[in-house]
């Protein structure tokens, strides 16, 4: 009795540990989710998917602009309080190119400059010069200055001092990220030339001298980004008698190859018209506008584009994943449709059977761990059986009284053995070895049968080859949203998937609700294992392994308590997830074995593998690029693709309750549960996934039962009487 007690105490104790170690084990997958967060949210911030503008505002009045800045050359100098104007001197030419780096046409421009032995100067934006940091390098190596073009490109006219300190400020920390310099060239988006400049643009251009920046316009507009054509590029950037110009093109924005064929006629015909294209600071014979960065500000610029890179292909990665997800739910879906279809009406076609009738006697296991809630109902539906029956309930170290709640029952054919505490499987093993017949059923205690349930189940094992047989498990306790999402899951997720596995011969789990097992099978392969946390699948892939058929009898319906709160829903499922993943390394050998084995090792593992632990795993991609599309765009299109996938599956639902002859109305909240419901699965996946690689261990952990759950009146099937039970103690029980 001492040992007993200092059993239970130790495992109260380590539900206590558990409990406190919870918001640990679930540190790590919030921090995952939030890094993965974080670095969409930077990739979306650099691909100028947000804060972009234009302008879109009538000019304003030029009475504030000094006269000499309109009438002036395109370099403006307010820097220190004084404004000057500069021009470019006469057949000196400054190729000066917005909006990049472009992956594509910026090395093509880089190239041409380079064949000709031209300089020019690239006024760049921060969000491409963090995606492409080996290009502004490239430009600086090769004696190119490099400029701020603002970081997203918004007209600064129309923004906060605040506004354009951030983009001068990140222009900056991604250019001397990318190659190390900080530049005082500066470009206002949307600029022309500068007698454009008016009462709007001319406060920005005297606040961003006051912080160290010369702005630079242009007086000759190669208009390259309206592709007007080779000859008319080249017209429209050639000044004329020999004047000094600024000329601007463009190495990004869209296709421009316009602009890199203009360049390579364009540079040697000026060149033998005497011109010399020089940077900005050579043409003026003025110090370079660049200077190295050195220290902290150097380290801060390269953690930027170092995490803008990773962004980067974090993203691409993703991606990668989000097609493997689309095509395994879509390749699941499409064979579940078939397969399912497939097997209802094999086994819905007259005339079908197993083989000879099972009639006779077989016995009913019934482990218990505190079920005195719920294992009263249970065991009396049993006796409404119209199959006959041994029962058989195992308490397994209970604390509640289960076992005298049956006991008290005095219900004839039923037997209880008690055991210390020793878990599941133990007591399973307990019941085969008192098992009098050799086809046993198992079930949870908090589980009932309808009549028909045992005799369903038992049938297909007049096929020889059959070794267990999977039943219909189904949700009881669906009035509950969380209930009704379960019961979706139960129709579709799992008996859908049964008759798919059914058919292709890899059935990967037995229901610990509703099974039914030969126990000349069992007893070669060692019985129920405790070897994993889901000894129900443990035990499906052993029987495959060693040559049993698995089935799937969609009559055999057993009526389950399903968790009713998250938390018992999170433990539960925390558990099938970690233990699927624990008998499919146990089981892993298989792939490489002969016979049987080998079958299931390279049919069923693989499809288990993908459709139970990868698929899930990466089934929350459509989500995160949901909410991705709709925060940076398309927003419309991102929309559509998600309602299109929810469409298919609400298509598969229908089907499966169909098949399964429930109503639809439960369906209605089949979005809310994609929504909502998926991401608490989402995260249990992904902390099992953690446990599984960090080398944890999980405890079982029992959950609390209200014990509201019971048979459907007539079995399920209206305005038919249940049938008198046929307990077995050696003869039929009235």
């Amino acid at each position: 009795m001492a040992s007993r007690t200092r059993r239970h105490g130790a495992a109260r104790s380590a539900r206590a540990v558990s409990r406190r170690r919870l918001p640990l084990r679930l540190l790590l997958p919030l921090l995952l989710l939030v890094a993965l967060a974080a670095m969409l949210m930077l990739r979306g911030y650099v691909h100028s998917e947000i804060l972009a503008d234009h302008r879109v505002q009538a000019p304003a009045p030029t009475t504030h602009v000094p006269e000499k800045i309109l009438e002036g050359g395109p370099v403006i100098d307010v820097r220190g309080g004084r404004t000057e104007s500069l021009s470019v001197p006469d057949h000196r030419l400054v190729l000066t190119f917005d909006d990049g780096p472009d992956p594509t046409w910026t090395p093509r421009v880089l190239d041409v400059l380079k064949k000709h032995d031209a300089h020019a100067v690239f006024f760049v934006t921060g969000t491409m010069a963090s995606r492409y940091p080996d290009l502004v390098q490239r430009m600086v190596d090769e004696g190119h200055e490099v400029g701020l073009h603002t970081f997203n490109h918004p007209d600064l006219s129309f923004q906060s001092k605040k506004r354009i300190d951030w983009e001068l400020s990140q222009n900056q920390l991604a250019i001397t990220g990318a190659a190390g310099v900080r530049t005082s060239l500066f470009r206002p988006p949307y600029s022309s030339f500068a007698d454009a400049m008016d009462d709007k643009s001319w406060p920005v251009t005297e606040y961003i001298g006051s912080r160290g920046y010369i702005t630079v316009v242009n007086n000759t507009d190669s208009e390259d980004w309206k592709k007007p054509g080779v000859g008319e590029i080249i017209r429209r950037a050639t000044p004329e008698g020999g004047k000094g110009a600024i000329v601007l093109m463009h190495d990004s924005g869209g296709d421009r190859h316009q602009t890199v064929q203009a360049l390579d006629r364009f540079l040697p015909d000026l060149k033998e018209k005497g011109y010399r294209f020089a940077n900005l600071t050579e043409a003026l014979d003025a110090p370079s506008a660049m200077s190295p960065v050195t220290g902290a500000e150097l380290w801060k610029g390269k953690a930027w584009v170092f995490l803008v890179q990773a962004s980067e292909k974090l993203t691409d990665v993703l991606v990668v994943g989000l097609a493997i997800i689309g095509t395994l739910v879509i390749g699941r879906f499409v064979l579940m449709l078939l397969l399912s279809g497939v097997h209802a009406r094999r086994v819905r076609r007259k005339g079908f059977g197993w083989g000879p009738a099972v009639t006779g006697p077989v016995t009913v296991l019934v482990p218990a761990y505190n079920e005195a809630k719920c294992i009263e109902n249970t065991v009396r539906s049993l006796m409404e059986s119209d199959h006959p029956i041994e029962i058989i309930v195992i308490d397994d170290g209970s604390t509640d009284g289960t076992a005298r709640i049956v006991e008290g029952l005095g219900l004839p054919g039923v037997r209880v053995i008690r055991q210390l505490n020793a878990g599941k499987p133990a007591a399973l093993n307990r019941g085969l070895a008192n098992a009098r017949y050799d086809i046993v059923v198992m079930m949870d205690g908090d589980t009932v049968f309808e009549p028909s349930t045992v005799r369903e189940l038992v049938q297909p094992f007049g096929d020889p080859r059959v070794g267990a047989v999977a039943g219909n498990a189904k949700v009881g306790n669906k009035d509950s949203l969380i209930g009704a999402w379960q019961h979706i899951e139960y129709v579709m997720g799992f008996n859908l998937d049964r008759r798919m596995y059914d058919i292709l011969g890899c059935m990967p789990t037995i229901p610990g609700a509703v099974g039914a097992f030969r126990r000349s099978a069992l007893a070669p392969i060692g019985g129920m294992s405790d070897d994993t946390l889901a000894e129900d699948t443990d035990v499906t892939m052993a029987l495959h392994r060693a040559g049993w058929r698995v089935v799937y009898a969609e009559n055999a319906r057993a009526w389950t308590e399903a968790p009713e709160s998250v938390s018992q829903l999170w433990s539960q499922r925390y558990r099938w997830s970690y233990g699927t993943m624990q008998a499919i390394w146990k089981h892993r050998r298989a792939v490489i074995e002969k016979g049987p084995s080998g079958r299931f090792g390279r049919v069923g593992l693989p499809f288990v593998s993908l459709f139970m632990v990868l698929a899930p795993l990466l089934a929350p991609l459509i989500d995160v690029f949901l909410l991705y599309g709709i925060v940076f765009g398309p927003t419309q299109k991102t929309i559509v693709a998600w309602l299109g996938v929810l469409a298919i599956q609400a298509v598969c639902a229908a089907y499966a309750f169909r098949l399964d002859r429930e109503r639809l109305t439960p369906l209605i909240s089949l979005p809310l549960q994609q929504i909502l419901y998926r991401q608490i699965m989402y995260v249990v996946l992904l902390q099992s996934w953690i446990t599984a690689l960090t080398g944890g261990r999980l405890r079982w952990q029992k959950l609390r039962r209200s014990g509201g759950v019971s048979a459907p009146p007539g079995g399920g099937a209206p305005g038919v009487p249940a049938p008198r039970s046929r307990a077995m103690d050696g003869r039929p029980v009235g």
